[in-house]
């Protein structure tokens, strides 16, 4: 054997590429679903999030109806019974079977929902699921409102 030799095989191996390809596929492979994941899972957060939005704001008007007729009979003031707009802001939220938290004024009835939606995708990279949370305020309006 020569001396040539090795430096042959080394200059061989090295000009060799062949299973170049494989790491890069798997880096590839792996940010395309990372991305995939995020599209997917961050997708259906918003949707989950509007439909939260659309829960707390449907129990903050359930709340709003609860005015304080004595208070309005007598001096024609609108404003809430605030037990019990918060009470019936509460019920709203248990019969959607949506956990949130609800408190009222002589004013307003504010509802906040707070919950968490798991991931599809995301999994793959140990985020098994992510936050989603609304809050939504009425107030009480009565009689007929139009357009100034």
């Amino acid at each position: 054997m020569t001396h040539h030799q090795p430096r042959r095989l080394l200059r061989r191996l090295r000009d060799d590429d062949r299973g170049q390809v494989t790491p890069w596929t798997v880096v590839g492979v792996l940010i395309v679903l990372i991305l995939a994941g995020l599209v997917l899972d961050l997708g259906l957060g918003m949707s989950d999030k509007v439909r939260v939005l659309d829960l707390a704001q449907a129990a903050a008007r359930a709340g709003a109806r609860e005015i304080d007729l004595d208070t309005y009979r007598r001096t024609g003031t609108v404003q809430l019974d605030p037990a019990q707009a918060a009470t019936a802001a509460r019920a709203f939220l248990a019969q959607a079977g949506v956990p949130g938290t609800a408190t009222a004024s002589t004013t307003t009835v504010t509802v906040t929902i707070t919950t968490r939606r798991p991931t599809q995708l995301l999994t793959l990279v140990g985020i098994t699921s992510l936050p989603v949370s609304a809050t939504a305020t009425a107030t009480p309006l009565t009689g007929v409102t139009a357009p100034t």
